[in-house]
């Protein structure tokens, strides 16, 4: 530390840095569900308020964003990531892998799975073929539809696919804020 006891002294700040850092990246995980868990119920009624709210805005607002008409691929990956965390992707598991599952208390479909999980690499095998599967069921989808009925019939067919998500959104939304409403408030 070039024979200096003023070096040493430097040194120390990116030393404490480097393990507040992480200490965060391990505990904040852990802070933020408890935090998730007392404000579990104000969360749940403020994402359905949030849903609603979007599917009205979309149902009022028809115009398709012009920024996303073309977009380059790492933006699609960066997307297609947002959109999976946004919708849980993986995020059902947790429970079972940290063992708040028990088998005992399960039915037998989820006995099955909890059979399932525990084998990793099966799991894992499982996990990507659902996944290879569900991406190419998509892609040929879209293909059809882009090589046989065209882009046009996208943008005049009957289907509204707008409207239609809208709607879900709304309807979601007031199914989660119903249950939300209903469930008592638990006692922390």
């Amino acid at each position: 530390m070039e024979r200096s006891s003023h070096a040493l002294i430097r040194a120390l700040w990116p030393l404490t840095v480097g393990h507040l850092l992480a200490m965060l990246l391990v505990a904040l995980p852990f802070a933020l569900l408890v935090t998730l868990v007392e404000w579990q119920r104000p969360i749940q009624i403020g994402a359905s308020l949030l849903l609603i709210g979007f599917g009205l805005f979309r149902l009022v607002n028809r115009r398709h964003p012009r920024a996303l008409a073309r977009i380059r691929s790492t933006q699609l990956g960066l997307w297609s990531f947002a959109v999976a965390i946004a919708h849980g992707a993986g995020l059902m598991l947790v429970p079972i892998y940290l063992g708040l599952c028990r088998v005992a208390d399960l039915g037998s479909g989820h006995q099955a799975l909890a059979a399932l999980i525990t084998a990793n690499f099966g799991m894992a095998v499982l996990v990507s073929v659902h996944s290879v599967a569900m991406i190419t069921a998509g892609g040929f989808a879209a293909w059809l539809v882009y090589r046989y009925l065209g882009l046009k019939f996208l943008s005049r067919s009957w289907f509204n696919l707008d409207a239609t998500w809208a709607f879900s959104l709304m309807l979601v939304g007031a199914v989660s804020l119903s249950i939300s409403l209903a469930s008592p408030v638990p006692a922390y």
